[in-house]
């Protein structure tokens, strides 16, 4: 995971870079570089930049970057009942990770734009018992580990796809702007996997889908300003489909960088 933000960091950079060739190439005549639909590669006509009123936006980007922390709600209770208490977790290290790569939309004026966008997004549960969940079974079935593992990580990848809707003020006089971004997603679930870490075993990895939904759907609120801002999200379906666990349901909360 370490490796992975490193990559999409490194990505950013690089994609700053190329941005300001990307748009002077399309429009010479162009003063000030408006990044306003993401950072990245924005893919424009000359046309569509020169439009008065509204007109489509999208292409190949790189922004709304996501970390923070995820939340499971049993029941309404941040509590876990009985049925769900293999999966108690340390708070400080469940996290949310999640970008967008592509978007699609239109922007009717300079304070309000729809758009799709299509990304990844990682839930990490770090679990604080020290146990091992099975692969290939009708329900979840855990064994208790007869070793201490330093990390035991329960996490899901999926692809998302979120309509969003985004409001921003006026520029002020440090070309800055409020922004609210907001809009249901549906996600596809990639695969889960179950990661260790231990004195005897050395590291571990086991891939399965252990149960997470297939299909996700939630929504996401986020609010900011320039390019940094705060986010939350709430899948409303469950997060497993098995049926001891129905009624869990996930959260998150954390940083947006690249709003702008």
């Amino acid at each position: 995971m370490k490796r992975l933000i490193f990559t999409t960091l490194l990505v950013s950079g690089l994609a700053g870079v190329m941005a300001p060739g990307a748009f002077a190439q399309q429009d010479t005549t162009k003063k000030k570089m408006d990044y306003s639909e993401g950072h990245g590669i924005i893919i424009k006509t000359k046309a569509a930049d020169s439009a008065k009123k509204g007109r489509f936006v999208g292409g190949i980007t790189f922004t709304r970057v996501d970390l923070g922390f995820s939340r499971l709600i049993d029941n309404g209770s941040f509590n876990l009942s009985p049925s769900n208490d293999f999966l108690d977790y340390k708070g400080g290290k469940t996290s949310t990770f999640s970008f967008d790569v592509l978007q699609l939309g239109y922007r009717f004026n300079s304070n309000f734009k729809v758009y799709v966008a299509g990304g990844f997004d990682w839930t990490l549960i770090r679990l604080r018992k020290d146990i091992t969940i099975a692969k290939n079974s009708n329900e979840f079935v855990y064994s208790q580990s007869d070793v201490h593992f330093s990390k035991n990580r329960f996490s899901s990848s999926y692809v998302h796809i979120p309509l969003n809707f985004e409001f921003r003020t006026k520029e002020n006089n440090n070309g800055k702007r409020f922004y609210l971004v907001l809009g249901p997603e549906v996600s596809f679930l990639l695969n889960g996997k179950i990661k260790q870490i231990s004195d005897e075993r050395g590291k571990e990895k086991q891939y399965d889908s252990y149960h997470f939904q297939s299909v996700r759907y939630g929504g996401t609120v986020r609010f900011g300003y320039g390019g940094l801002g705060l986010f939350t999200k709430y899948y409303f379906n469950d997060m497993f489909t098995t049926g001891q666990q129905a009624g869990l349901k996930n959260m998150s909360f954390g940083v947006t960088f690249g709003l702008n």
